[in-house]
């Protein structure tokens, strides 16, 4: 439903005309025109302005999800980079200890929480050679 002020010379403008940014019952935002000079509006230029204001609409809508599509995209590439990192420590780790794999994980895991650090840090100081040697000389607790 568009708003349309009209009278006046406040700010300059003659009138002044709202039309919703909609997405069926959802508003989020508004397209707002303003004339200095008075002169008559009708149906169809309304009907013009809220298509204009609906295509607003589309637009800031797709460049939303384009964006939250990056943000998701972003976490995922991290995610799998970590998580490549982590399986090199472990071999690292597995083969400096001669240990077996799960058991790398369980120390190098171990040696992040004793010392407050992300276990992504900890591999990476693990596949840099600047892990201190304790964290795969000395095992993980057994849990219960």
């Amino acid at each position: 439903m568009a708003s349309l002020l009209t009278g006046g010379t406040r700010g300059g403008f003659e009138w002044v005309l709202a039309l919703p940014l909609r997405l069926r019952e959802t508003i989020i935002g508004a397209l707002n025109l303003f004339s200095a000079t008075e002169h008559a509006i009708d149906d169809r230029d309304i009907m013009v302005a809220q298509a204009f204001a609906d295509l607003a609409t589309i637009s800031v809508l797709q460049h939303d999800a384009a964006m939250e599509s990056r943000r998701i995209n972003m976490q995922l590439n991290e995610a799998l980079t970590s998580r490549i990192r982590i399986e090199q420590a472990k071999g690292i780790v597995a083969e400096r200890a001669g240990i077996d794999i799960p058991e790398a994980f369980s120390r190098l895991r171990h040696y992040a929480r004793r010392h407050g650090l992300r276990l992504t840090d900890v591999a990476e100081a693990a596949i840099d050679n600047t892990l201190d040697s304790s964290a795969w000389t000395s095992a993980a607790p057994q849990s219960s």
